[in-house]
């Protein structure tokens, strides 16, 4: 199963409300090895950044593309569903019973939700409140969705085993297509050797080893 060590920073440190800040995340190793196992167009640079301390999970994606879609008819399941996003999938076991959901646009609305094998998908569920924070901003290259999430809350929801996180990572992108439809390209940082695209499996999950 593939690895992202995730270093240990010191809480006194850091300020959670300088996750956007470049400075932040220096000590972060760096993850860009990002495919679309079913599309044969490369995918636009994605850069994606993990740390951690005693009260929190940090992360950050810098994905490098200008054109971008947000459905903003609503803030609706499928309006967030229909937009660009990045992902973040935790399982509690491999198999994925249960697993949890966070899927986020560049202006930060968040889908998230409690999932069991063969996409059962409960859109009621929502993590737990005040253990979550995002932010998100862009430049002339890139937009970028960073977030806080209590390490409380990942305990909580029986998602830290041994400093290990069983983590699916991910991009959606939608493009215009020759009849003006905006249709999905899939991104990932595991390749689930999937025939047709599919986050919702076990072979999708890496592993975040926070390290000490």
């Amino acid at each position: 199963m593939k690895e992202y060590h995730v270093q240990i920073i010191d809480k006194n440190q850091k300020n959670e409300t300088q996750i956007l800040d470049s400075f932040f995340w220096e000590k972060a190793n760096c993850l860009t090895d990002f495919v679309s196992p079913w599309d044969n167009d490369p995918v636009s640079r994605i850069e994606f950044r993990a740390l951690w301390d005693q009260a929190n999970l940090y992360f950050n994606f810098r994905v490098f593309d200008t054109q971008v879609y947000i459905d903003r008819k609503d803030d609706s399941v499928d309006s967030i569903c229909n937009s660009d996003r990045v992902e973040l999938f935790f399982r509690s076991n491999d198999k994925l019973n249960p697993y949890y959901c966070l899927e986020i646009d560049p202006s930060t609305r968040l889908l998230d939700f409690y999932a069991l094998p063969n996409k059962i998908f409960d859109y009621e569920w929502k993590w737990l409140e005040n253990h979550i924070k995002l932010e998100s901003s862009s430049d002339e290259v890139s937009f970028t969705v960073a977030g806080v999430i209590s390490i409380e809350s990942l305990k909580k929801l029986d998602l830290m085993h041994d400093n290990v996180l069983e983590t699916g990572v991910y991009r959606a992108k939608f493009s215009k297509d020759e009849n003006g439809n905006y249709e999905p390209t899939w991104i990932t940082w595991v390749d689930p050797n999937t025939a047709e695209p599919n986050f919702h499996i076990a072979s999708s999950f890496g592993k975040l080893v926070l390290k000490e």
